[in-house]
């Protein structure tokens, strides 16, 4: 059964690389799932309150169960290949949503936002990536449909942002945020005053007559402006495993829904992932090397591909080692100094 592009390019005639499982009656019931899910979410946070680990651990199994089943569904429902490559794409994507969480962590750090908001916050960043993703998976689906030379752009693009995650993570590049210095925070201080106290979720309150904004808008907006950053790198990627623009969307969507709860769970055991920037920064140069093997052979159909189950292994080998070495380097650095506090990366 063929699939069907993104609404927006559903029109189109699909290249062989662009051709997609889903009618659009599955577009539609899976996008709708999605906005339940979303509301559903809302709703928990609408009344903020502080997120114990044990609510944390209840969500995020829910919502890794919750792509299983449907990963499970797909390839009784449609075979093996697309199952197969949805369960890589989605872990391709759950990683670097795990990288993601870093710089979630730190913004919310720097703009001190109190713990029984974060979870608000985090929703409406994962909302706008949400978003956004679509939007690129869209142009990327058109892109692709037209013009072959658009994988090997993405694959420049994984290449080069491997190469910069690389370096930082050999650095030790220091992440700190100074929220003076972003540019999203100076522009809006430029329209609107900003209050230095939080007003529950709200993001301005009226203020001696005026429209004035709290600090919970502006860290929305850092986090709504880092969601770009992120789309560029996690869309190619996806592409990278599969050409199916609704792969590419549900793989993308699922594993954002659970960024939220995930956060909670991980903040405490991030900074133990010493290693994680570099075995991302290899999984980008691997996805990034078989988008430009994929290119060229289809320009020169001698040039050999990658398959799907030998990315998948490949994914999986590389987060179990930089994981277990992660773990064996934090090991090793509480043995050595017993008092020093783990830094992030």
């Amino acid at each position: 059964m063929p699939l069907l592009p993104l609404a927006a390019v559903a029109a189109q005639p699909p290249a062989a690389a662009t051709t997609t499982l889903a009618s659009p009656t599955l577009w539609w019931v899976t996008i709708a799932g999605i906005v339940a899910l979303f509301v559903l979410d809302f709703l928990i946070t609408r009344r903020p309150h502080e997120v114990s680990m044990a609510e944390a651990w209840r969500w995020s199994a829910c919502y890794v169960a919750i792509p299983t089943a449907f990963g499970v569904w797909l390839w009784q429902r449609y075979g093996s290949d697309q199952g197969l490559e949805f369960f890589t794409g989605y872990l391709v994507e759950k990683s670097l949503s795990v990288d993601n969480l870093f710089i979630f962590l730190l913004l919310l750090g720097a703009f001190a936002v109190p713990r029984e908001l974060q979870q608000r916050v985090l929703l409406i960043g994962v909302a706008g990536a949400l978003v956004l993703r679509g939007i690129f998976i869209a142009l990327g689906a058109g892109l692709i449909a037209t013009f072959s030379w658009t994988f090997l752009i993405f694959g420049a693009v994984l290449l080069a942002t491997a190469v910069k995650v690389g370096r930082d993570a050999l650095r030790g590049a220091d992440h700190a945020v100074d929220v003076d210095s972003l540019r999203t925070v100076r522009l809006l201080r430029r329209f609107w005053p900003v209050q230095s106290e939080y007003a529950g979720p709200r993001l301005s309150v009226l203020r001696d007559g005026r429209r004035t904004l709290t600090p919970m808008a502006l860290v929305v907006i850092a986090i709504l402006a880092t969601d770009i950053v992120f789309a560029i790198d996690s869309v190619p990627a996806v592409y990278g495993i599969t050409g199916d623009p609704y792969l590419v969307f549900a793989t993308n969507a699922f594993a954002l829904l659970g960024l939220r709860a995930l956060y909670f769970v991980l903040a405490g055991a991030l900074a133990s992932l010493a290693h994680l920037g570099h075995g991302l920064a290899l999984i980008l140069a691997f996805i990034g090397v078989k988008l430009v093997l994929h290119w060229a052979h289809d320009v020169w159909p001698g040039v050999p591909t990658v398959p799907t189950l030998a990315s998948l292994a490949v994914i999986v080998g590389i987060l179990a080692t930089v994981t277990v070495t992660s773990l064996l380097a934090a090991r090793r650095q509480r043995r050595q100094d017993p008092d020093a506090a783990p830094a992030i990366r």
